[in-house]
């Protein structure tokens, strides 16, 4: 601070008048040299006694003492600028955590206030920086050696804090309970055999002709790029968020986002029936594998989850949910059965994705993983793989029969939306905000293709799972055999599963659902018909219709022009 700086008292005063009477000095003495010059030169001397005055000394001294008042009032605020200046440099070396909780608990632990009125999770961590950076200058002006105190103590607790997020963020293993391990054991033994039947089929339509598999996929082409809209229909007052087909195909439940749930008849498109339970907008509807296939009164017919954290399951004979799921802290965005019938997962914009004993209505397993909300989750086939998907733009792929993560699938530029797992066991398709799906091949490890889908974000991908209603009707109730060589209809699945997962079906926000033929990636067709966002998309499994639902409020039913 400079000598004008300085606080300005009785000593100040004192040195004004002494720097005055030096002036004045100086200014005698050289009025008397000047004058002792004149004398020797022979000048006479002015007959005026009035000597020259430093006029600009006056007005200094005056200003200044008149102004006294004035300048300490700048100084002040000049000091104070200063500080806050001290302070926001400091405030930039004081590292705060990032998790919202430690936060909370730091404000805590300084006895203020945890939230202010308005206050998001950002201004929070703010202002417990400015409570920081002040208490620092307060220390450093009682005299404490704030750099190498105050300020690492506070780096030590930060180091501590960013070990524990590290710490947070690595895999780690709980000891699941007796019925985890129970149900693990199921699966595993669900997918063994799933998957050995699997792999026979596959051995089985590799010794088919190629001309006939050729012929029939030539076919497939033609009758996909005949479909057309078959019908359409207003199915609630809100946007129809789901829409699914049953497992014979003959009926359709969709799912809107006032909470409704209908059930249609395919035929003619219409209400069978409504189902009322959830008070916020549904998100996920799924069917049990042997829906409407003899299943019997004593299970679920199907499974919903909503944005008031709830899951409900439903017979499809009462229009009042018969059982209740409680668990999840946020919106429920998806659910689907296990393959085996026996199980539900659920996926929640809490960030976790949930196990459902439906049997006993307990939760046996929380997953975390996913950085941000998860939203969309798909069992493999077989049952022994399940895939997520979240707005994190990352897919994970878990074993349902370790708990382990088995793969990260990275790619994709924004959120993943939509997962659908191909029929043949290894592939995985995932849509995503980025308007594009890419597939990926477990056995590669790897995405093998990407498909510049749509123009807008998709919203649901979903690939062709055959499957013969008739043959699945005899093996519920117990009169048909299995076996594909030894009966009539044998001809017709096989020749359906020749076309099973042999194209691909997508909705985006852009009001097109795309088809694509499996394997080049090629788009075949492009249905058009609703306005504005599709929001999801399915396939009947007998291969008779394409169905959408939209933000429209409608649903719309897409088949070949034979039917």
């Amino acid at each position: 601070m400079s000598q004008r700086e300085q606080p300005r008292g009785d000593t100040y005063e004192q040195d004004v008048v002494a720097y005055a009477k030096r002036k004045r000095e100086e200014e005698e003495d050289e009025v008397r040299t000047e004058r002792e010059q004149r004398l020797a030169k022979g000048i006479p001397e002015s007959r005026s006694g009035v000597q020259d005055i430093d006029l600009d000394l006056i007005d200094e001294v005056l200003d200044d003492s008149e102004d006294r008042a004035l300048t300490d009032e700048a100084l002040e605020k000049r000091r104070r600028a200063m500080a806050e200046f001290e302070r926001k440099k400091l405030a930039r070396t004081i590292a705060t955590p990032t998790d919202d909780k430690l936060v909370k608990e730091r404000l805590r632990k300084l006895k203020h206030p945890v939230c202010l009125f308005g206050e998001d999770a950002g201004d929070r961590r703010n202002r417990l920086r400015y409570i920081l950076s002040k208490l620092a200058m307060e220390q450093r002006a009682s005299g404490v050696d704030t750099a190498d105190g105050q300020i690492e103590t506070m780096a030590i607790e930060d180091d501590d804090t960013m070990d524990e997020d590290e710490a947070q963020t690595e895999e780690f293993y709980t000891e699941g309970t007796s019925e985890l391990l129970q149900a693990r054991r199921d699966i595993a033994v669900f997918s063994l055999a799933k998957a050995r039947a699997r792999t026979e089929r596959q051995r089985e339509d590799c010794t088919v002709d190629l001309a006939d598999v050729r012929k029939r996929r030539q076919d497939l082409v033609k009758r996909l790029d005949s479909y057309s809209n078959y019908g359409s229909q207003v199915g609630d007052t809100r946007p129809i968020s789901r829409i699914l087909f049953s497992p014979d195909c003959q009926s359709l439940l969709t799912s809107s986002w006032s909470g409704a749930i209908k059930l249609w008849d395919v035929s003619h498109c219409r209400p069978i029936r409504t189902f009322c339970g959830h008070t916020d907008r549904v998100g996920g509807i799924s069917f049990h594998p042997k829906a409407t296939l003899g299943l019997g009164d004593e299970t679920a017919d199907f499974a919903s989850g909503a944005a008031d954290t709830l899951i409900h399951l439903w017979s499809l004979n009462k229009e009042r949910p018969i059982a209740k799921l409680q668990g999840h802290q946020s919106r429920v965005v998806h659910v689907q059965h296990h393959p085996n019938g026996a199980y539900l997962g659920s996926a929640s914009y809490d960030g976790s994705w949930r196990l459902w004993d439906i049997a006993s209505q307990k939760e046996l397993l929380l997953q975390e993983g996913h950085s941000r909300e998860i939203f969309a989750l798909r069992f493999q086939c077989d049952g022994a793989l399940v895939a997520t998907g979240g707005l994190d733009g990352i897919c994970r792929v878990w074993d349902m029969r370790s708990g382990r993560s088995l793969v990260t699938i990275e790619g994709h530029a924004k959120e993943i939306f939509g997962i659908d797992w191909s029929p043949n066991g290894y592939q995985v398709a995932t849509g995503s905000a980025d308007n594009t799906i890419r597939i990926f091949d477990m056995r590669k490890l790897g995405s093998i293709y990407q498909i510049p889908a749509h123009k807008s974000l998709i919203t649901d991908v979903r690939f062709f799972h055959a499957s013969h209603a008739a043959s699945l009707t005899a093996s519920a109730s117990g009169d048909g055999d299995r076996d594909m060589d030894t009966s009539d209809d044998s001809t017709m699945q096989r020749g359906d599963r020749l076309c099973d997962g042999q194209y691909l079906v997508s909705a985006s926000n852009d009001g097109l659902v795309n088809i694509w033929s499996a394997g080049d990636w090629k788009l075949q067709k492009s249905l058009a018909g609703h306005v504005g966002k599709v929001m999801s998309v399915d396939i009947a499994s007998n291969g008779s219709y394409i169905a959408s639902s939209g933000y429209d409020r409608t649903f719309k039913l897409w088949g070949p022009e034979e039917f």
